[in-house]
């Protein structure tokens, strides 16, 4: 970039942001630095991949004579860079005196700012490192963060000051490791995309006020659970594949990476719908993706630029969440068609029997 090419910086937005809060203490700009640090340190250490020797699990390779892989709260194997990414975001921001404490989904319990370290009124809850089974075949990640208000007066922060619905986010953004690392953020004032210039090192302002067109002729799905789909997504998908031929009368693309940032930077580029829905192939599990950590900054994020979020049945910002780790279904991208798969969940449900040999004019459906 030419250095007579002025482009705004992460910094200068963010210093035109508080200018419209004279009353700001500067905590909060600085809180969202250290995020993007942190960021910008993870991106260093996945561009490095194989080299940096970063690849494969935590906690050795496994198998005769290796060591057991790790394991975290959610019950999957942890990557060395899903620790790697956790340790980036506690270290980097824990010493600024912006928190009160963080929850991170590789980490069972909140954790607590070291004492030697001042308290600030924000909470941090993240995803360090979303996507990270795509980290040994060079696939999209990213990070997801969220950012709260923490109550008032809390010296020791537990699992229920985390407890708060999406609404009351006070920022959410994530940050891409692809060709090119962006981090995507909004402080509750539309969505804003800077790039990391990796000469500067600083990320400068590249995609000002994103929107999320209201239409879309693409859906990202994961198709190999389609057996345990409810009934309405069935429903979507069917008409989504039958294309011109059915009633939507346009042909659908379908995609999937594996890596909600990657198909959530996807939609705010040029608009979609993704679904991961609740499903009945653990009915122990309400859906797969965290409410706290991925879809409630994903809802605010979609949200502010003009799509919508929901779990099929209401608005994810609505939710009330009852734990750290609560899982939930999550549908977002644009507008129209989360209205519609919404749509479907609400009708009344037609109530037949699921094999279709055996409803009405089928050779097993005879006649009276």
């Amino acid at each position: 970039m030419p250095l007579t090419q002025h482009r705004t910086t992460l910094t200068q937005f963010l210093i035109e942001e508080r200018r419209r809060f004279p009353d700001a203490s500067g905590d909060f700009n600085s809180l969202i630095l250290n995020v993007a640090l942190a960021c910008k340190s993870i991106a260093r250490a996945v561009a490095f991949g194989a080299l940096g020797g970063v690849l494969g699990n935590a906690g050795g390779a496994g198998g005769a004579g290796g060591a057991t892989a790790s394991i975290n709260v959610q019950g999957e194997t942890q990557k060395k860079l899903d620790v790697m990414s956790n340790d980036a975001f506690l270290h980097i921001t824990e010493w600024g005196g912006q928190l009160a404490g963080m929850a991170s989904e590789e980490m069972e319990d909140p954790y607590q700012i070291p004492s030697h370290f001042p308290k600030g009124k924000y909470l941090l809850v993240f995803d360090p490192l979303d996507g990270s089974s795509n980290i040994d075949v060079n696939v999209a990640v990213g990070s997801i963060f969220s950012v709260l208000r923490a109550p008032e007066g809390v010296e020791t922060v537990c699992e229920k000051d985390f407890l708060q619905p999406g609404r009351q986010q006070v920022a959410a953004g994530y940050a891409i490791y692809g060709p090119a690392t962006m981090l995507v953020l909004t402080v509750g004032t539309g969505v804003n995309g800077f790039t990391l210039d990796p000469n500067l090192g600083e990320f400068i302002l590249t995609h000002a006020n994103l929107q999320i067109p209201p239409d879309t002729n693409e859906f990202a799905i994961n198709s190999s659970n389609s057996r345990f789909w409810e009934e309405p997504i069935k429903r979507y998908v069917d008409e989504c594949l039958a294309g011109k031929s059915g009633i939507r009368d346009k042909d659908f693309n379908m995609r999937w990476i594996a890596s909600m940032v990657a198909e959530a930077h996807r939609i705010f580029m040029r608009g979609g719908v993704f679904m991961y829905p609740r499903d009945c192939k653990d009915l122990n599990k309400p859906g797969r993706l965290r409410l706290l950590y991925e879809a409630n900054p994903i809802a605010f994020l979609m949200e502010q630029a003009g799509g919508k979020a929901s779990t099929g049945r209401q608005a994810i910002s609505g939710v009330q969440p009852g734990s750290l780790h609560q899982r939930i279904g999550l549908i977002f991208g644009s507008r129209n068609e989360v209205d519609r798969i919404e749509s479907y969940h609400l009708a009344p449900q037609a109530c037949e029997l699921p094999n279709p040999l055996f409803n009405q004019r089928s050779l097993f459906r005879g006649s009276n």
